[in-house]
């Protein structure tokens, strides 16, 4: 199998793109950097597109892999025939390689090899043959008694034989890769309640039955995780009486032979106690594979839209953690989420000291000049936005409040990494620290943060913990790198998502920081420790210098691309001071002045040396230099009153932000204690197959309500308008 050429059959791509795709990876350049910079060997494939690539690759190889190691193992026991070789070689998933293989496997002591034991193979093998048509199964089976082996009868050899052949035809790769697919296309998804009189959240299942070609991925966890719980049992029910009959067709081939009655017992046999069993278990395996292969998507999609929501620059905030019994805790920031004050309210009950709260806030807002206030989206947050709301009102300042997610900020302020950032601040409120961070930087606040821990998808605790935290890294990078990284300012834990830089180089650049002071330029990074030549290639055009001589070093520009980035404003003539001033809005009509007669830029791009993708990018960031992309994104909701589950009413029109998308649509805060839900069916007036084609996390949105119910804290959404 030529692996080059079936990826780019699969992602459409050209032979060529994909080898040096591959050999790219294959080099240790990092994902990040080849998306970025190596543009016209990939032919501009994305970094989503680029770790597809590369998960699909290791799959193929370990296929490839696995291919050789059975073809060795089966050729060890010499019974490797030129066909099964092929059919070995051409398997192209895993599970048909081990079907293929399944024969020749090292098995425990099941009943077949039991009876193989006692010599009874042959006896199986001519009832299999089929050629006897006189006599009876017994005569057949005299010669293989021995009462030495513990075959003591005709019948006890007979027995032992169709164990042997229950198990041959369970073995047969046709057979199974057959009644799989009968399973797959007839199958149906059932379960039943443990015990109906309980209620749990279950309910839905408690009598439920839908097919395997349609149940959405999101059942299949729900039910997977209630038959785990106990509350759930599932089943799968298929159509057994033909997948029988089917059997019986391919191995019956003499009905008239003596032994047909004893190979239908072996095939009913078979099936019921072998085939069945295991295939189903395979069935349900691969179904919720798929359904947490979309539920990592979903969480990774969701996580993505989190991070990259816009940071709220230049602005003093007052973040709030809100809480009952121990009190609100509240935290001044400064415009670079430098910890100026704190302090403990107790606006909730049980204390209620409601005014005596209001003035402390307005006392914080007034001596530092606070913006904004960020307010934890968590328990006591609404009864605290209600504190909040009044006391705004009441000032004659204008300043508004959001809420954040807090998702998280409490395993953030008992980590080893709060303590080192605040060792003598108590760990209540390095929480209000964390979500007053999230809202002037969330990129730089949520990679502290375990991922697992920010609550964005959906069943995340069910999913394969190590494939759900290797997506979720790959997506951080990709956001960090995307956005860039000051240097001058980032965390370790930041810099250690820097394409190429490990958690202990990341480490060695705060060092290296603290004892030289601030990095000057680029090149300077060589003089880290451990961050060689091929660190330096991978991570240097995603690190920022604000304070370079050279204004590259403030931009994605990579360090190998300056000689062409100058040589390219020389030949179209900018002066020093247009350069020092930044942003050359202009470059566009020079550029257009010395474009080829059909407009295109490859000329220009040969004289400089480069390619048009990297000439395309270096002209994007002199027109735009130390530009965030996160600027694009929606903007945060601010809020200067309070609404309650009480005030709304159908057919309400509000804005609102969206918290999460799953498979079945999206929760939208709309300023209410409770997130209000979009059904997928009222996404748009079209159909919808994915909630992500719609919305992604931090959208502002417009939902009209459909339906409320205070009594289930539950808001049905709609924004089909």
């Amino acid at each position: 199998m030529d692996i080059t050429l079936k990826l780019a059959k699969e992602f459409d791509k050209r032979p060529g793109q994909v080898a040096e795709t591959i050999k790219l990876i294959d080099a240790g350049n990092t994902i990040p950097f080849i998306a970025r910079y190596r543009k016209e060997a990939t032919g501009g494939l994305s970094d989503e597109v680029l770790r597809d690539l590369f998960d699909r690759l290791t799959y193929l190889r370990n296929l490839q892999s696995r291919r050789q190691e059975v073809i060795r193992l089966v050729d060890e026991q010499g019974k490797l025939t030129e066909e099964l070789r092929k059919e070995i070689e051409e398997a192209e998933v895993l599970q048909r390689l081990e079907d293929l293989y399944r024969p020749f496997r090292q098995k425990r002591r099941t009943r077949a090899a039991m009876a193989e034991e006692k010599g009874l193979r042959p006896l199986a093998e001519i009832i299999m043959e089929q050629k006897q048509t006189d006599g009876t199964a017994e005569e057949l089976a005299g010669p293989y008694i021995n009462p030495e082996l513990g075959v003591e009868t005709a019948q006890d050899a007979l027995s032992g034989a169709r164990d042997i052949i229950a198990e041959m035809i369970s073995d047969n790769a046709e057979y199974r890769e057959k009644i799989r697919g009968i399973c797959f296309a007839e199958g149906i998804i059932k379960s039943k309640a443990a015990n109906s009189e309980e209620q749990t959240v279950y309910e839905m299942y408690y009598d439920f039955a839908e097919p395997v070609q349609k149940i959405a991925d999101h059942r299949i966890l729900a039910i997977d995780r209630g038959d785990r719980e106990k509350k759930l049992k599932m089943s799968i029910a298929v159509p057994d009486e033909s997948i029988v009959a089917y059997l019986k067709e391919k191995v019956i081939v003499n009905e008239k032979a003596v032994t047909a009655h004893m190979l239908e017992e072996s095939i009913e046999d078979s099936y019921g106690r072998l085939i069945a069993p295991s295939i189903k278990r395979e069935v349900w395996a691969a179904l919720t594979e798929r359904a947490q292969d979309d539920a990592i998507k979903v969480f990774a999609k969701n996580t993505k839209a989190l991070f990259m929501t816009p940071p709220v620059k230049e602005a003093r905030v007052l973040a709030i953690d809100p809480g009952y019994r121990t009190g609100c805790k509240a935290a001044v920031l400064d415009e670079t989420g430098k910890l100026l004050d704190y302090a403990t309210i107790y606006p909730t009950k049980p204390h209620n000291k409601v005014e005596e709260s209001k003035r402390t806030l307005e006392a914080l807002i007034e001596k530092y000049g606070v913006d904004l206030i960020s307010i934890g989206n968590g328990t006591a947050s609404r009864e605290t936005e209600s504190v909040v709301s009044d006391m705004l009102k009441q000032m004659d300042k204008e300043v508004y409040y959001t809420f954040v997610s807090e998702a998280g900020a409490s395993v953030y302020s008992a980590s080893k990494l709060a303590t080192e950032e605040y060792p003598d601040i108590d760990v209540s409120i390095r929480g209000a620290i964390s979500i007053g961070r999230r809202l002037q930087d969330p990129l730089a606040e949520l990679v502290k943060i375990d991922p697992m821990s920010i609550g964005v998808g959906q069943y995340q605790h069910d999913l394969n913990q190590a494939r759900l935290r290797e997506a979720l890294k790959g997506v951080i990078e990709d956001c960090v790198n995307r956005v860039g990284v000051n240097v001058n300012t980032a965390t370790p834990s930041l810099l250690q998502y820097v394409a190429g830089i490990t958690p202990t180089v990341a480490r060695n650049i705060v060092k290296y920081r603290d004892e030289n002071g601030k990095f000057a330029d680029r090149s300077q990074l060589k003089k880290v420790s451990r961050l060689g030549d091929k660190v330096f290639e991978q991570c240097a055009g995603f690190l920022r210098i604000p304070e370079a001589d050279n204004f590259l070093d403030n931009t994605a520009v990579h360090p190998e691309s300056y000689e062409a980035t100058l040589k390219l404003l020389d030949y179209l003539k900018f002066t020093e001071e247009e350069i020092a001033g930044g942003g050359l809005k202009d470059i566009d009509g020079r550029i257009r002045d010395n474009a080829d007669v059909n407009g295109k830029v490859g000329p220009l791009a040969d004289r400089l040396g480069v390619g048009i993708p990297t000439l395309k990018d270096i002209i994007a960031e002199l027109k735009r230099p130390g530009r965030d992309p996160r600027d694009e994104m929606p903007k945060p909701v601010f809020r200067s009153d309070v609404l309650s589950i009480e005030d709304l009413r159908p057919d309400m029109i509000l804005t609102g932000t969206v918290r999460n998308v799953v498979d079945f649509g999206a929760f939208v805060d709309i300023g209410v204690k409770q997130d209000g839900l979009v059904h997928i069916s009222q996404m748009s007036d079209r159909f919808v197959k994915n909630p992500m084609d719609i919305v992604s996390v931090g959208d502002e949105v417009k939902v009209r309500i459909v339906e409320v119910d205070p009594g289930r804290n539950r808001i049905s959404l709609s924004m089909r308008i």
